[in-house]
């Protein structure tokens, strides 16, 4: 049955060639753009958790919802505890504080952020271009990192002063005054308009709130590590119930948000590649079955039965799809091995970096292997193929031998 099937789509060679052709390169197509939307996403996400909330983090409960700076706690020992827990990278503290900072010719609002410096700064992305003299030197000192934006608006330069107010826990106003350590450029128009970073302990005593945060972000090694991550988490604060541990996409939803609305739009698009090939299979067997219809009836009349017909073009669309499945997979990881070394590279036509729900990445788009996604794709071709073959397999095992016969 098998040699008999190989021998029958070859009977055609330019249109089996045709479908090939057309079913490898919609394999090759949805692998190598998904892999390549894949490897952005991947590292939008990976730059998204390091400046923001981590790819696991600790709040106090209510805080995603409403982000209360009264809403902190008293971490003790459990940074350094998560910090023990295999796959984990990194552990960041952080306290958020809204208020205004001032010069002598300007005043804006800012969200002033305390840090701690030696931790950020390795794992930090808004960090990366600053070296040990524009960093902060202690977390009490009076050093800030202020965002490009703000500093032109407050008018200041690397060096000058400035103050920073902040309503404390008690209601009353706490202001502080400030040396421009370093300038954080992040491309993001509202980061760069209002970030203010300076230590932690004395961001959490403007606040009132001695030794207190808002925020322990968990910064992992490999983000599928927050499987096993995430209970060791949740055991390290059983006995504290006001806290809980919230993953990278609820605490950036904005970022979560238009990762799957680009993903939901693309695999629209796969959709119609994937009902060309149904189409493409339907109409190959179909006309290869019309063409052997006097063929078939003469089978039939010296034995055959119409369910080895039926099996017959089943076995013929079964191995169209494999072979294009094969091929069509070889061609995708072809592709993505380019685009995973080379990438394409957007400089030329957009600027230096690239927003992204919220997020800045490196406009030279590179993409990364999603093994289990091509393994679907891959079957759902195979599959597929199957599945287009039941109504030309249908048709020729309803032909009727002595009508057939007429037809000779």
């Amino acid at each position: 049955m098998l040699i008999l099937a190989w021998r029958n789509i070859w009977r055609n060679r330019r249109r089996t060639l045709i479908t090939l052709a057309a079913i490898a390169l919609s394999v090759t197509l949805v692998q190598a753009f998904h892999n390549l939307s894949y490897g952005v996403y991947q590292s939008m996400i990976a730059g998204g958790v390091r400046a923001g909330s981590g790819h696991l983090t600790i709040y106090r409960k209510g805080y995603v919802d409403n982000r209360d700076e009264r809403l902190s706690w008293r971490p003790g020992d459990l940074a350094e505890q998560a910090a023990a827990l295999p796959g984990v990278e990194a552990v960041l503290p952080r306290v958020y504080l809204p208020g205004m900072a001032q010069s002598s010719r300007e005043s804006r609002g800012i969200l002033l952020t305390g840090i701690d410096p030696q931790a950020e700064r390795p794992v930090n992305p808004f960090l990366k271009g600053l070296d040990e003299t524009r960093m902060i030197r202690s977390l009490s000192g009076r050093d800030a990192l202020v965002g490009v934006r703000l500093l032109k608006e407050l008018k200041l330069k690397p060096g000058r002063k400035f103050v920073v107010t902040v309503q404390n826990r008690s209601g009353d106003l706490a202001s502080e005054l400030f040396r421009v350590r370093g300038v954080i450029t992040t491309g993001l128009k509202d980061v760069d308009g209002r970030l203010i970073m300076v230590g932690l302990k004395k961001a959490s005593a403007m606040a009132g709130i001695g030794g207190k945060i808002h925020e322990l972000a968990i910064i992992l090694d490999q983000p599928r590590r927050d499987r096993d991550v995430g209970p060791a988490l949740e055991k390290l604060i059983h006995n504290r119930r006001q806290l809980a541990v919230i993953p990278w996409d609820r605490a950036m939803p904005n970022l979560a948000n238009a990762i799957k609305l680009d993903y939901a739009s693309q695999k629209f698009i796969f959709a119609i590649i994937l009902l060309i090939v149904t189409i493409g299979v339907v109409n190959t067997q179909l006309m290869s079955v019309m063409e052997r219809y006097r063929e078939f009836g003469i089978i039939l009349a010296v034995g055959a039965t119409a369910g080895r017909l039926r099996l017959l073009v089943l076995t013929e669309s079964l191995m169209i799809g494999l072979s294009a499945m094969l091929l069509g997979s070889t061609l995708g990881s072809l592709a993505t091995l380019y685009l995973n070394r080379v990438g394409i590279d957007l400089r030329s036509f957009v600027s230096e970096s690239l927003e992204f729900g919220g997020v800045i990445f490196d406009p030279v788009l590179r993409a990364a292997w999603d093994f289990g996604y091509m393994a679907q794709i891959a079957c759902y071709v195979v599959i597929l193929s199957l599945l287009a073959a039941l109504y030309p397999a249908r048709k020729a095992g309803r032909i009727q031998p002595a009508e057939a016969m007429r037809k000779i």
